[in-house]
């Protein structure tokens, strides 16, 4: 029996929690190998214990998460762009206000021009403002969902709780047969026939 030394975490729910094998203590977080074949409930410190169980570096993963911080600051820099956009629109608009305040106009034009030219601002400023919501709900959709935790996923056992495994599923294995041994009635001695 072949059993590989690549553990995968995995969480549970909280009231599906066992106990740690190393600490009998209540825990979510599983080992489990990639076939499936073996698992155990395990505390989270235990994994962080160096002598117990060593993180694999997974490429793959790592790539990943750079990629998200990129898009991540990418956002950012989409969002100051913005906001800088928008402070200028702003000025350009009161300036433009001021000239036209200037301008000797009629009195009743003075009027109607400021309030024409705020409802032009505030109806950019919406459409402005939904654009940039919309541009943000469509980069944060194309992001990969993150998780909350940054902790490493695969695992190597230390070789002796790694032989600790092995030895328990080997005894797990032999139990079973003696069990199915049991069960068949040849395995026991007949009784001698000859007579005396």
């Amino acid at each position: 029996m072949s059993l590989p030394n690549i553990w995968h975490l995995r969480r549970v729910a909280e009231t599906a929690a066992k106990a740690c094998s190393v600490c009998h203590k209540p825990s979510s977080s599983v080992l489990i190998t990639p076939d499936n074949k073996d698992y155990f409930y395990v505390c989270p410190i235990h994994l962080k214990d160096r002598n117990f169980c060593s993180p694999v570096v997974d490429s793959e993963g790592q790539e990943a998460k750079r990629k998200q911080e990129a898009m991540a600051q990418e956002i950012e820099r989409v969002k100051k762009e913005y906001e800088e956009k928008q402070r200028r629109k702003k000025e350009k608009g009161k300036e433009k206000g001021k000239e036209k305040d200037k301008n000797t106009i009629d009195d009743s034009k003075k009027d109607e021009q400021p309030q024409e030219r705020d409802k032009n601002v505030d109806d950019s400023n919406k459409a402005d403002e939904k654009e940039r919501d919309y541009k943000i709900a469509s980069i944060k959709k194309s992001e990969a969902p993150s998780s909350s935790d940054d902790s490493p996923r695969i695992f190597t056992l230390h070789k002796n709780f790694y032989q600790m495994r092995l030895e328990r599923l080997r005894s797990i294995e032999a139990a079973k047969r003696n069990r199915q041994k049991l069960q068949d009635p040849s395995f026991f001695p007949s009784v001698p026939s000859g007579g005396i």
